[in-house]
């Protein structure tokens, strides 16, 4: 089945990018992705293609994954105009891997921000299967596509609804993460916290913005925890946003808590912006699970203790979503396969 030769070929993209990270031959990805977009450090790009390799692109998962919908050749394949978000490396090649997957045909709208690094990944792409050029298109314009696949802010989510309100679409809008805390986490817990915190600088909607903790809580335990971020305020644009976000907050006298390298607010609200991360107390857990429920809409994940918490992942585990953890828990296979 068709298929399975695509499962072949993404597993050897996988194997490529494991060999190859930190090797000099994609020192040149690096700088051209950092030269696009001054927050893909070196570092970032890694860290993307490292996850999208080990977790999107192993052989043995792609076939599980499969395995979960009757997958056959697509006789009368649509074009799917998919619009990639920017925010941080190769964010949109998941649904990439499912258009290809139900043997459709992907018109990729790339970001300005994220041209650099998905094109990289097409391009290997074809050097693995040539033929996969009939079904990866590069377009601007998304006047052919049948169907929407679309990332972007609450206002561009509009424009997307009025123009393709006639065509099967799937959506997404502003998202964000919470994390949870109860008092008892170890200091291990706290420091993978400050992974999903701090990694990509905060800018994914599986970053961590908020974290909801118990009304006594103190914070002294989880920016100790977190001290091996401070180096993040090396990197001009998030130092930037630190010095301009405390400054406000002590020009307008407004209390927050502050280690040097990021700033906690207590804030109902859920998004928070770079070098700020909003906390908000519960008296119990049925308190706790109302405020969530207030916000349900707006939470792309959660991350606990051991995952302790309904749907939630374990700290540090926000950034590595597996490949039926879909975004905005619309099951993007699904939707393409009952086009």
């Amino acid at each position: 089945m068709q298929y399975k030769k695509h499962i072949i070929t993404f597993s050897k993209l996988g194997d490529y990018l494991l060999e190859n990270l930190s090797d000099d031959s994609l020192k040149s990805l690096y700088a051209a992705a950092r030269n696009e977009n001054g927050w893909f450090t070196e570092d970032n790009v890694k860290l993307a293609l490292e996850n999208i390799a080990k977790v999107y692109l192993n052989k043995d998962s792609l076939e599980v994954f499969a395995s979960k919908y009757q997958l056959k050749d697509n006789l009368n394949p649509k074009k799917i105009g998919i619009v990639m978000a920017g925010n941080i490396p190769a964010v949109g090649f998941h649904d990439l891997i499912c258009t290809i997957l139900t043997g459709n045909i992907a018109l990729l709208k790339l970001s300005s921000s994220d041209s650099v690094s998905m094109m990289f990944l097409i391009n290997k792409l074809f050097e693995f299967d040539p033929e996969l050029s009939d079904f990866i298109k590069i377009s601007h314009r998304l006047n052919d596509a049948e169907v929407l696949i679309a990332t972007g802010s609450d206002n561009t989510a509009k424009h997307f609804e009025y123009y393709f309100v006639e065509k099967p679409r799937i959506i997404r809008r502003n998202r964000t993460s919470v994390a949870i805390l109860n008092g008892n986490e170890s200091r291990t817990e706290l420091g993978n916290l400050g992974n999903d915190i701090f990694q990509y600088f905060g800018l994914g909607c599986r970053n961590v913005s908020k974290i909801f903790v118990p009304a006594d809580y103190t914070f002294d335990k989880f920016y100790e925890s977190i001290e091996y971020w401070s180096t993040i305020r090396l990197h001009h644009k998030y130092n930037n946003n630190y010095d301009y976000n405390k400054s406000i907050y002590l020009v307008n006298k407004v209390p927050h808590f502050d280690n040097g390298f990021l700033l906690l607010k207590e804030e109902d609200t859920l998004v928070s912006p770079i070098s700020v991360c909003y906390y908000q107390t519960y008296e119990s857990q049925e308190h706790l699970q109302v405020l969530l429920n207030e916000q349900e809409e707006k939470i792309q994940c959660i991350v606990s203790s051991e995952a302790e918490f309904s749907n939630s992942f374990k700290f540090g585990e926000a950034q590595i979503p597996k490949l039926d953890d879909f975004a905005d828990g619309v099951d993007t296979m699904s939707f393409l396969m009952n086009l």
